[in-house]
């Protein structure tokens, strides 16, 4: 009784939230170099806020929102049992850590989930940016590219969400918001790890002015 309880508890939440950021940034998706299919995708976008998560969760169609799982910083998103019940329970996320001290492969819950057939949204500069360009994208990405050369690889642009929450605000403000997203990408042959890095991030920095 228990697990059905919270299990009707997040749809109701899911449902609640989904409309609450609809409202709030209108959560535009923009499907600029590809068609929202239901085919096994990494997703990757620029990161400037903790909303980015969410946001990109909120554009996607019902369909890919179920078979999409985001990628989110254990240490930030289990500070509380609310936060961890929420991105658990709704969001479905898959926990990485930053701690560099760590023994455990970070990667190895994202190749896990990739494994089961699920899609994944990343941020593959690996922490929140502030400036209007991303920061250089880490290894994470090339690395999973490498290792599932079957799985499309879609750059992102998140536009506006930082100015939804600004910064030492505790109320939201309603900004027009957007996600871009772009052709389908893979590894060329012969291209090393920092080349191909380099082309993504330009990838999603190209669909700013879309």
């Amino acid at each position: 009784m228990r697990a059905v309880l919270l299990q009707f508890a997040a749809t109701v939440v899911s449902y609640f939230l989904l409309g609450l950021i609809r409202v709030l940034t209108g959560a535009q998706a923009r499907w600029y170099g590809c068609p929202p299919k239901a085919v096994q995708r990494i997703y990757f976008a620029n990161h400037q806020s903790h909303a980015d998560l969410v946001m990109i969760w909120a554009a996607l169609p019902k369909e890919l929102r179920h078979i999409c799982r985001a990628v989110a910083a254990r240490d930030y998103w289990t500070r509380s049992p609310f936060k961890q019940w929420l991105t658990t329970a709704v969001f479905h996320v898959i926990y990485v850590s930053r701690d560099r001290s760590a023994q455990e492969d970070p990667l190895e819950p994202l190749i896990e989930a990739l494994q089961n057939g699920d899609s994944l949204i990343l941020f593959p500069e690996g922490t929140r940016g502030y400036a209007d360009e991303p920061q250089s994208f880490k290894a994470g990405l090339y690395n999973l590219a490498s290792r599932f050369p079957q799985v499309e690889l879609v750059p992102a642009w998140i536009a506006n969400v930082q100015r939804v929450m600004p910064k030492g605000e505790v109320v939201p403000v309603p900004v027009l918001c957007s996600v871009t997203f772009g052709a389908p990408m893979a590894i060329l042959e012969g291209e090393d790890r920092q080349a191909f890095l380099t082309r993504a991030r330009e990838a999603v920095l190209a669909l700013r002015d879309v």
